[in-house]
């Protein structure tokens, strides 16, 4: 059963309190005014209206919905993972209280956000931040009327890729899940051999060879990193082999679940397949495309984006909107949730879907800054519904006043400030959530977190 709003915080033991216990500091009580409009949590009401209509009221009871963003805004805002979130939460009277936990109750165990985040996803708290947008458009003295828009990275929870270390992770991993799927099989025997022994010898050698820089270096790396595509093969086959066995033993009892296991299964194989044909392809000095850079996560790419202290990075790209009430430096607004997509994709590419958002909003836009990587005649033709009196694009000449183009060239440039604002306090340097679902996730609850604390400063 879907359930919003927790109990009465407030007990017997609260009279006993000194008065500075009970009030909360000024921007937890500002951020609690603004979470306690329900409407804000209407999203989640529609979601389980669509995948769940009786879970509205049978079942066993949520934890309140209320409870549990504040729970995720704490944990943004802190960078704390959720042990620590219901460690401090738990330690603190002020976080009890912000989070609605009365203090003789116990705060949630920490599995019950994780997986509440999960099962939320993307979409429903891209919606909760557009509300929290209009709400204070309409309530607050906030009114927008610049947009400034750029790029940036998110990185994805992966270590530095290499075609040797995918191989033994996939041999790994087959010879893991291979144990999972017999177990679950029951009538199996057959095994996947666990090579990543063997695939990490000649990943040793490797950095041996890199390490001594001696003639013949390469030739030597890409005799190793063929060897380990080797190993990997063979444990490919054995892993074929065993998921045509249990396709054909799911039958009688539990056969949606065997069918369930070698689903899963053929998914591991087709990442290792994967990660052996960028090996087949790079010894045959053939160009890797769409290029695999992690088996947990397979939707992380390589982005070069021409920096120097990273010229490659692996992760997602997202385009970051803020929306503010004036051009002025240090202006400070609302952050949009931030589109992306799979890939290296082009500025103009997210460009449709920032329109979208804004155009959702209503907001009345006059002067639009964005990078240089935007097209001249697309960004027009894209922003045209939105109509600007200005659009500002980097290294682009203008024939406005110098004044003004200085104006909106600071104001543009202040996009890379707030990108790296964002980076450090909020969470948005490195999604620990894998795929793009959730990195779509981790970057949109950095954002609400980001809102809330400017819905502070025009309360």
């Amino acid at each position: 059963m879907l359930q919003l709003q927790g109990e009465q915080v407030e007990s017997l033991w609260d009279e006993v309190l000194p008065i500075e216990i009970r009030q909360l500091p000024e921007d937890l009580a500002k951020i609690d005014e603004a979470l306690g409009d329900l409407r804000l949590f209407e999203p989640i009401v529609q979601l389980w209206r669509e995948t769940t209509p009786t879970g509205l009221v049978e079942g066993r009871p949520t934890i309140p919905m209320s409870m549990y963003v504040r729970l995720m805004v704490l944990k943004h805002r802190h960078g704390w993972g959720y042990e620590s979130l219901m460690r401090e939460v738990s330690d603190s009277l002020h976080l009890r209280r912000f989070c609605g936990i009365p203090i003789d109750q116990k705060v949630p165990d920490e599995s019950t956000p994780r997986k509440m985040t999960r099962r939320l996803g993307a979409e429903t708290i891209a919606q909760i931040t557009l509300n929290l947008i209009a709400k204070a458009e309409r309530e607050t003295r906030f009114r927008a009327r610049a947009v400034r828009i750029d790029s940036t990275v998110v990185e994805a929870d992966v270590r530095y890729p290499n075609d040797a270390q995918l191989a033994g992770d996939a041999a790994k991993i087959l010879a893991r899940e291979s144990r999972k799927l017999t177990k679950v099989a029951g009538t199996i025997t057959e095994k996947v051999r666990d090579r990543s022994g063997s695939v990490c010898r000649a990943l040793r050698e490797i950095n041996r060879s890199l390490t001594r820089r001696i003639s013949g270096a390469k030739e030597q790396v890409l005799e190793l990193t063929g060897i380990a595509g080797q190993l990997l093969e063979k444990s490919l086959r054995e892993a074929r082999q065993l998921a045509q066995k249990a396709r054909r033993s799911a039958r009688g009892r539990g056969a949606a679940a065997k069918q369930r296991a070698a689903d899963a299964f053929e998914q591991i194989i087709e990442r290792a397949e994967k990660v052996a044909r960028q090996i087949t392809q790079r010894l045959g000095g053939e160009k890797v495309t769409d290029r695999l850079v992690s088996m947990s996560d397979p939707d992380a790419r390589p982005i070069r984006k021409g920096k120097l202290k990273n010229p490659t990075e692996f992760g997602y790209v997202k385009q970051i909107t803020e929306i503010t009430p004036n051009t002025r430096r240090g202006a400070r607004g609302f952050v949009l949730p931030p589109p992306s997509a799979i890939g290296n994709p082009a500025e103009n590419e997210l460009l449709n879907q920032t329109v979208e958002q804004l155009q959702t909003l209503g907001v009345n836009i006059r002067e639009v800054a964005v990078d240089g990587g935007f097209g001249h005649k697309k960004t027009l033709e894209q922003l045209a519904p939105l109509e600007p009196d200005r659009v500002y694009i980097a290294g682009r000449p203008t024939e406005w006043s110098k004044h003004t183009t200085r104006r909106l060239y600071r104001y543009r440039t202040g996009a890379e400030g707030r990108i790296s604002h964002k980076k450090r306090s909020y969470g948005l340097d490195r999604s620990r959530l894998k795929g793009h679902e959730g990195s779509n996730i981790w970057t949109g609850w950095g954002a609400l977190a980001y809102n809330l604390d400017t819905y502070t400063t025009y309360a």
